[in-house]
């Protein structure tokens, strides 16, 4: 009876096993021979798809900025800039906060990475299809970005410990129930995003009537 045949060695299955190192190990994990290892093939095979380490990084951070919605700013979608805005903020935190370890390739901002570009300029595209002008549906798109990857950075909630004793009252007198935040640090997070999303775009709102005051003087 013949063996099965090895899955063929290809771009994806290398982003696959570099992308499940980066989420369990982090950015270090990552290496050429770790990941022949992963693959079960040999290392010089590899460069037949990836040249360098980094490359294989950033077609990693590539296929988690594909992970993200962008169906709000299809011409055919009913939604307003703000409402598009708003969801495909909900959309991106939620492909960042599935691998945080890759934010800081991201941060670094798209590059030549295929659905990187493609993510700024549908937002870009929308913005200014809405009626921003382009230098403030840049600003927005930067914006957007900072407010989205800080949040994806870390847990508020969670960088409190969870030892009452650790949040002394003659020292830290607002504190009392500080000890309590990591048990609930999904819902305190997600409130904070929200309020905070929800009060950037209520700035932009006020914004966006003023640029299309002057437009209409």
């Amino acid at each position: 009876m013949a063996r099965p045949r090895k899955p063929l060695l290809s771009a994806d299955r290398i982003v696959d096993a570099a992308r499940a190192l980066v989420d369990g190990e982090g950015l270090a994990a990552v290496s050429t021979r770790r990941l022949a290892a992963e693959l079960g093939v040999s290392g010089p095979s590899l460069y037949n798809h990836f040249r360098t380490k980094d490359q294989i990084l950033e077609a990693v951070a590539d296929s988690v900025s594909a992970q993200v919605d962008l169906s709000m700013f299809g011409a055919d979608d009913p939604r307003d800039w703000r409402t598009a805005l708003h969801d495909w903020a909900v959309s991106y935190r939620a492909a960042l906060r599935e691998h945080p370890n890759i934010v800081p390739v991201l941060a670094q901002g798209p590059g030549r990475r295929p659905a990187g570009l493609r993510l700024a300029d549908a937002v870009f595209g929308a913005m200014t299809d809405a009626g921003w002008p382009a230098a403030q549906a840049t600003s927005i798109g930067a914006l957007m970005r900072y407010f989205v990857m800080g949040s994806a950075l870390g847990s508020f909630a969670g960088g409190f410990v969870d030892d009452e004793a650790a949040y002394d009252p003659a020292d830290y007198p607002h504190l009392g129930q500080a000890h309590l935040l990591a048990d609930r640090q999904q819902a305190v997070d997600d409130r904070a995003f929200e309020t905070g999303l929800t009060a950037l775009l209520d700035g932009l709102s006020v914004q966006f009537e003023q640029v299309t005051a002057a437009v209409r003087r």
